[in-house]
């Protein structure tokens, strides 16, 4: 729907212009029920769909997990995870349509008694054979699970019927290229790429998804986006906690897996992707890959040049004294994962030749952040006397992912006084400023679009191999300890800090600076 809604200086509220409701039925089913990612995501934010009416009339959740509970122990466990349960009545309505069963992932048996389940409650419910397998589970049974549902025949489309049967992937998609191509090649064999929803929670946040309408719905910005115009591009992706209780998860992975190869190579193809022929999720999601297989990849001889790696020792964030990594509940003492990762990127197009990407992401860093930072370049000369051209701070646009979603240009403008005296200006808005109505948080978003069964924002199977051939290279010259001992080196950073001085120095040499933050 196309919604031209003129906004001044008052605030509007058109709710119902901005969202669209399912308009069929469904049944939604979270393998892993029981786990974190369900209590503290998915079971809030299918009541706040629930309570703005953003969910079919006809539906259920149907729980299924490991863990031993009836239907009423685990209604009292929904209520649990929702720390706001609002309205009375939209709770009590609510837990009437949430259902589980205890069962071993790997076994048929589980299998069959979930398919005699459902039938009882698509009966119930009307749910007309409508389904969504949400994969709320570790990774090392993703194939499993996978298997047994095409083996069940309970995610089967049928040619003859319009009935869906969708299936949610959450990431890490694989450990490298080789785990990746497997578990793909599961996922093929077993459904069709439309059925296949695999989930990036960076991509349902507000600001990302603006990037697009930003650039192609605004004829001024669309024109200065390339080498042109713009010096370089600066993403950063910083978090002020350590690893709380994913210290097992995260010490066999590191943060170039964690976060690298699904978000930030998210944002960088939304922020460096042409135009799409059409507003289509294929369309679209095209140029997303046709981005990340122009990135140039890493010359593995001299990587220390264009990625830095860090762990943080103990410190001070906000006013707390933080134990260094490897004294933290489940870290290996002498482990060598990061938890910092700078790098600088290339991308070999037409668009974008010669204009470096640096990326920086990291834990235990002074303050939680996320932003866009698009550097434009400095005037070529300064006519103003007594004012040199290294005082003219260049343009620049902020696009803040998080906390406070929105957009800041900022430009020079003259002081008010008798003399010549500059100043950077920043005009900014921020959603929650500006929109009168409560933007949908990312799961919510990503969990109504796969209701209605839009892809746009979830990512393709090319897409995620595209990624592991960039960063894989990387990853087996850290693991074999290269000839030149500055690659792969983890460099040690004080928590409280924007990380190693190495991390400066991969954009100082290059005449550049990290943003103040």
């Amino acid at each position: 729907m196309k919604c031209n809604v003129t906004r001044k200086t008052q605030k509007i509220d058109h709710t119902e212009l901005y969202f669209s409701k399912p308009s069929r039925p469904v049944g939604i089913i979270i393998f892993g029920a029981s786990g974190n990612l369900t209590r503290k995501k998915l079971l809030p934010s299918l009541f706040k769909l629930y309570q703005r009416d953003l969910i079919p009339d006809d539906f259920f959740i149907l729980g299924v997990a490991r863990t031993q509970m009836t239907d009423e122990q685990f209604r009292e466990y929904v209520q649990k995870s929702i720390k706001q349960a609002g309205n009375r009545k939209f709770l009590s309505d609510f837990l009437k349509h949430c259902y589980y069963l205890s069962g071993n992932y790997e076994s048929s048996e589980t299998y069959g008694e979930i398919q005699n389940k459902l039938k009882r409650l698509e009966r119930i419910h009307g749910t007309q054979g409508n389904k969504i397998f949400y994969l709320a589970i570790p990774p090392n049974v993703f194939q499993a699970v996978i298997y047994r549902l095409s083996e069940s025949g309970l995610a089967r489309e049928s040619k003859f019927s319009s009935n869906f049967a969708r299936v949610v992937i959450e990431k890490p998609f694989g450990k490298d290229l080789e785990s990746a191509r497997e578990l793909e090649r599961s996922l093929a064999n077993n459904f069709s790429e439309k059925q296949i929803y695999r989930i990036d929670h960076y991509l349902g946040k507000e600001t990302v998804q603006n990037i697009f309408i930003f650039r192609f719905a605004n004829t001024i910005f669309e024109q200065v986006w390339n080498n042109k115009f713009i010096d370089h591009v600066q993403i950063t992706v910083a978090e002020d906690i350590g690893v709380e209780n994913r210290a097992g998860y995260f010490d066999t992975t590191g943060l170039l897996r964690d976060m690298f190869q699904n978000h930030i190579l998210q944002m960088l193809a939304f922020v460096a992707m042409e135009p799409p022929a059409s507003f289509n999720a294929e369309r679209i999601r095209d140029e997303k890959v046709k981005v990340l297989r122009s990135i140039r990849p890493f010359p593995l001889n001299e990587l220390y040049r264009w990625i830095v790696r860090g762990q943080y020792l103990s410190g001070k964030v906000n006013d707390y004294q933080v134990p260094a990594y490897t004294e933290e509940p489940g870290v290996s003492k002498d482990s060598k994962t990061e938890t910092f990762v700078a790098m600088k990127l290339m991308i070999d197009n037409w668009r974008w030749n010669g204009v470096p990407f640096y990326i920086r992401a990291g834990k235990r860093l002074p303050r939680k952040i996320s932003e866009i930072a698009i550097i434009f370049k400095k005037v070529p000369y300064s006519m103003f006397p007594n004012i040199p051209i290294e005082e003219l701070a260049p343009n620049s646009l902020i696009i803040n992912i998080q906390p406070d979603e929105g957009i800041a240009l900022n430009i020079q403008v003259k002081h008010p006084g008798a003399r010549l005296c500059l100043e950077t200006l920043s005009m900014e808005f921020k959603y929650e400023n500006v929109f009168s109505i409560k933007a949908l948080d990312a799961y919510e978003r990503l969990l109504l679009d796969c209701m209605i069964g839009d892809q746009t924002l979830f990512i393709r199977n090319d897409d995620v191999i595209a990624s592991w051939e960039l960063l894989t290279p990387v990853l087996r010259s850290w693991e074999k300890k290269s000839e030149n001992e500055k690659n792969g080196k983890v460099h040690p950073y004080r928590a409280g800090t924007w990380g190693p001085k190495e991390a400066d120095w991969l954009i100082e040499k290059d005449g550049r600076k990290w943003r103040k933050l």
